[in-house]
């Protein structure tokens, strides 16, 4: 599949108003999906965490800040079937295991001498019938990729070459929930994402999610090519801590009480990461703007730090 064929896209749990960090990312995803010929997309991660009317504030926020997508907007809720025909096809491979383990007993384990620092620790991969059988009557079971490699590398645009920790990692929870690891993947696989741009607090589990991806694509696509990364620097609050909604005046509509139109928000959200903003002009056309100069070598390299009261109206930058 040529590269005008394949995506970039932004995939926002619907749990919120998106605040500024959010919204830097999402304008990040667009400006390399639309910088490489990519196409864009839209994905609503909400398998476990939605609230009511937030699906329809983050999607007109979005569309604020000059952001288009390339179809209707996807719903990993709408998509059950799907996930679960490919951990069909996993377990007919052999590469699923039933987990009857709980975060404490997977937090004593890992706590343990010479544990991997993280990894789950195998205790139910190899697990008899008779074994599997009894613990079913004491609690329901997890479904976990039984992995074949204990490291896997991916090429990311900021870090370069990685090379992180994979493990037997949690496929559908024990609640019947497919998981982000997994649910992530199968959909990027199936809408022809190869480029995912997201922050740096995600990097330790782009291994993981290449390794699935590896496994899954002579499933669905067997000319898809393996995931590209970004993972851009996050924005802090003036503590140096990552920037939450409860650091005061971080959506759109907390800044637009300030004083602050969306223009002005989105002139500096592009001069954070070294790209021309004028808050006198439209989104779309300092969108546009930025996307004829950017250049993916000269993102800033370090945190952003947020401070609303910093922020300039145009004619008062100093």
């Amino acid at each position: 599949m040529a590269v005008e064929n394949r995506a970039g896209r932004y995939a926002p749990s619907p749990s919120g108003e998106l605040h500024i960090g959010n919204l830097r990312t999402a304008l990040l995803a667009w400006l390399f999906a639309r910088s490489t010929g990519r196409r864009f997309l839209l994905r609503v991660e909400d398998l476990d965490r939605a609230r009511a009317g937030s699906e329809e504030q983050q999607i007109a926020d979005l569309q604020r800040i000059g952001l288009t997508w390339d179809e209707t907007p996807l719903r990993q809720t709408d998509r059950g079937d799907l996930y679960r025909d490919a951990i069909t096809k996993l377990q007919a491979r052999g590469l699923v295991f039933e987990c009857f383990c709980t975060r404490r007993d997977i937090a004593e384990a890992t706590s343990a001498p010479h544990a991997a620092p993280g990894a789950y620790p195998g205790t139910c991969r190899n697990l008899t019938e008779e074994q599997r059988t009894h613990k079913r009557l004491e609690r329901p079971a997890a479904l976990r990729l039984r992995s074949e490699v204990t490291e896997f590398t991916v090429t990311d645009e900021v870090y370069g070459e990685y090379a992180g920790v994979v493990d037997d990692f949690v496929l559908l929870r024990n609640d019947g929930v497919p998981a982000y690891n997994f649910a992530t993947v199968l959909d990027d696989l199936l809408q022809g994402v190869d480029q995912v741009v997201r922050g740096e607090d995600l990097l330790s589990s782009a291994p993981r999610q290449s390794y699935l991806r590896s496994l899954l694509s002579p499933e669905y696509d067997d000319a898809a090519p393996p995931l590209r990364y970004a993972h851009v620097p996050m924005v802090l609050n003036t503590s140096g801590q990552r920037l939450a909604k409860r650091d005061g005046a971080v959506t759109l509509a907390d800044l637009e009480l300030l004083g602050f139109s969306t223009a002005e928000v989105v002139a500096e959200l592009l001069r954070s990461v070294g790209l021309p903003g004028d808050g006198t002009r439209s989104p779309s056309v300092q969108l546009d703007a930025a996307l004829r100069v950017f250049d993916p070598r000269r993102l800033p390299s370090e945190p952003w730090i947020f401070d609303e009261f910093a922020l300039s109206h145009p004619g008062n930058e100093t």
